[in-house]
């Protein structure tokens, strides 16, 4: 068995560092054997949580940073993204496929990163919010 393969990133609050969080999510995917559908769903897990730390977490402010990580062991591919937010309760997000809620134009990020990973954690930080996004390797 292999060691464990971790890199971190401190990105600034910017649309940028979206951007740069999906093409990441996509390579290390690629990297751990996810065939292209697989990598698409992690890429668009991660790109929705970098969305929510940096415009609901962070507000956008430039004095604040997301903490992004990739852990992959023989078993999972292990991401991490964390603001430095007020934070929210998971369970107060209203449900987007209610019908009040069908064609809102947001609050569909939690949904698809539930949709698209094996796991999803949320936890406190004091300050923000950290999100772990978790999907399993076919041979773990």
């Amino acid at each position: 068995m292999t060691a464990p393969q971790r890199v971190s990133y401190r990105m600034e609050s910017t649309l940028e560092s979206v951007n740069k969080a999906e093409e990441m999510a996509d390579q290390i995917a690629a990297r751990a054997g996810f065939d292209e559908d697989t990598r698409s769903g992690v890429s668009m897990a991660v790109r929705e949580g970098m969305i929510n730390a940096i415009l609901h977490g962070n507000a956008y402010d430039t004095n604040k940073r997301v903490n992004l990580s990739f852990e992959q062991n023989a078993c999972e591919l292990v991401i991490t993204i964390s603001d430095e937010g007020h934070g929210f309760i998971p369970d107060e997000v209203p449900d987007p496929l209610a019908p009040e809620n069908l064609l809102k134009t947001s609050g569909r990020g939690i949904f698809l990163m539930r949709a698209f990973m094996d796991e999803v954690r949320f936890r406190k930080l004091d300050p923000g919010t950290e999100i772990t996004l978790i999907k399993r390797l076919k041979s773990g």
